[in-house]
């Protein structure tokens, strides 16, 4: 198996460098958990309109 494939397989576990201070910003803006930040990034990666809508559907109701 290449390497190629072997990346696409293996779900990152680690945040990237920039990641750490995306959960940072979404904690401090959007008023989630370190948690829930990181698993919207991991779902949606840099995707900041979908993460958005789906805090505003979560809170909406919650």
């Amino acid at each position: 198996m290449d390497k190629e494939a072997t990346k696409k397989r293996t779900k990152r576990t680690r945040l990237a460098k920039g990641q750490e201070l995306e959960v940072q910003h979404l904690t401090e803006t959007m008023d989630l958990s370190p948690n829930q930040a990181k698993a919207l990034l991991q779902r949606h990666g840099n995707d900041w309109a979908k993460i958005r809508e789906e805090v505003e559907n979560y809170k909406a109701k919650g």
